[in-house]
């Protein structure tokens, strides 16, 4: 898997110039990357190829929700639940790929759902895959936000081994102790890159 900042990134934020913690660094942002990917419930690889896979939807006429995908290739149904994909729907007459333009709040978007329009429809069947789906998965470029949240997440979990029992340091109200929630910044950066279920 991909990571979203290099070495070379986080060592600059850290005004770091030697190579001592070179292995733990590249843990720390590899570690971080994976973080995000589990904090938005998504991965921020580039696209690279096409590939197939295979989706279960649950309301014929409702939106799919799909991988992130910077192309849609082909889309295939299962229509009469025999376990093949035999019918091949047409683009813009059966479904059409959002968000449009590959644009959604002002950020440039890959494809996430498709759509059913005049006489589309999805097959549903509890707990099968029934939709077909090639395309090219994955995002243009890593979005800046998510490269600065996965540096932010690396050197905060780098400088977390100067307190490795959760405390600081001391001050005159006493122990200062490292929060246990999650980065407000990280946090903010990320907002619009999570995939929330319904």
């Amino acid at each position: 898997m991909a990571n979203y900042a290099t070495l070379s990134e986080l060592k600059a934020i850290l005004r770091i110039t030697d190579n001592v913690d070179n292995t733990l660094l590249e843990f720390n942002v590899d570690t971080a990357s994976r973080f995000v990917d589990a904090y938005c419930d998504r991965s921020f690889e580039a696209a690279s190829g096409t590939a197939v896979r295979e989706f279960i939807h649950t309301g014929r006429y409702e939106p799919l929700q799909i991988d992130d995908a910077t192309s849609i290739v082909k889309v295939e149904i299962d229509d009469d639940l025999d376990y093949s994909f035999a019918t091949e729907l047409v683009s813009n007459v059966d479904w059409q790929a959002e968000p449009l333009n590959n644009r959604l709040n002002g950020i440039s978007w890959p494809y996430t759902r498709l759509v059913p329009f005049e006489d589309g429809w999805w097959p549903t069947r509890r707990g099968r895959a029934t939709v077909r789906v090639t395309a090219t998965y994955g995002w243009p470029a890593v979005p800046d936000a998510v490269r600065e949240a996965t540096l932010l997440q690396a050197s905060r979990l780098f400088t977390r081994y100067d307190s490795p029992l959760g405390i600081a340091g001391f001050g005159d109200m006493g122990a200062m102790r490292v929060s246990r929630a999650v980065d407000p910044d990280v946090q903010q950066l990320l907002q619009p890159f999570r995939r929330l279920e319904w």
